[in-house]
């Protein structure tokens, strides 16, 4: 038998706890496709570098802010994206894992693991764009990096947080160089990022296995988008390496 008075308690107690929650997103619509850029009505406060959700997950990076739309580059398969298809904001602008926590790991241009070695141990997450620290608050370069190549070493001074730029035609040794120069780091507190971009899948395994062979991997993070990689993937590429690489070494903007 149901008792009013249990009844009338149990509306209460639910009144009393009742809490009322309201989500509220800014939802646009996708109104041309192509080339993995979407150009998407109704994101009236999108920021430029904003991270957007589109349906079935996949994810878009905000360039152009326009009057009456915004351009967004797909970080991933267009395939999925119709017109007509909703996109949300995240709020957020692009950012990547960092910290030693990639060390000896192999990430996408978004700094997702793709070396089946499950989840990454990095804690801290950095902006892949952001405005370059001025000349004064760089530390001076005053530390000599070594190739470990004769030739190289005796003629060019490199110092650790030099840009420096190695250049030549294809097949000439220029990735060789690169890749004998992380080896040679063992044991110097150097981290290494090597960023493939446009390499076949299998090259950037090679690469790979022959730093785990000599234990550069230990103290070395790929970024590696090959050449099956969406283009807008390969675009940031660069910029989420060079946010890894600021986190691990500070003020210093080393790049080889």
């Amino acid at each position: 038998m149901i008792k009013v008075e249990e009844i009338s308690q149990l509306i209460k107690t639910q009144i009393k706890g009742f809490e009322k929650e309201i989500d509220i997103q800014e939802v646009g619509t996708v109104i041309s496709v192509g080339d993995g850029i979407a150009r998407i009505y109704g994101l009236e406060k999108a920021m430029a570098g904003e991270l957007l959700e589109f349906q079935g997950g996949l994810q878009g990076m905000v360039l152009n802010l326009e009057e009456d739309n915004v351009g967004a580059a797909l970080l991933g398969s267009d395939q999925t994206v119709k017109e007509g298809s909703t996109v949300k904001r995240t709020g957020r602008i692009v950012e990547v894992p960092v910290g030693k926590g990639l060390m000896g790991r192999v990430v996408n241009a978004l700094g997702q693991p793709i070396d089946n070695k499950g989840p990454l141990e990095a804690s801290e997450r950095r902006r892949v764009e952001i405005k370059a620290p001025g000349i004064v608050a760089r530390k001076s370069v005053k530390e000599p990096l070594q190739t470990g190549i004769k030739a190289i070493d005796a003629m060019i001074p490199i110092g650790r947080g030099q840009r420096e730029l190695i250049i030549g035609d294809r097949q000439t040794g220029k990735t060789a160089v690169a890749i004998d120069t992380i080896i040679n780091q063992k044991g110097q507190n150097v981290f290494c990022i090597y960023v493939a971009i446009g390499q076949k899948q299998s090259t950037v395994a090679q690469i790979s296995e022959k730093l785990k062979q000599f234990g550069a991997m230990d103290y070395t993070v790929i970024v590696a988008a090959t050449a099956s990689s969406p283009a807008p993937l390969q675009f940031i590429a660069p910029y989420a390496g060079r946010a890894m690489a600021k986190s691990t070494s500070g003020q210093r903007d080393a790049r080889l």
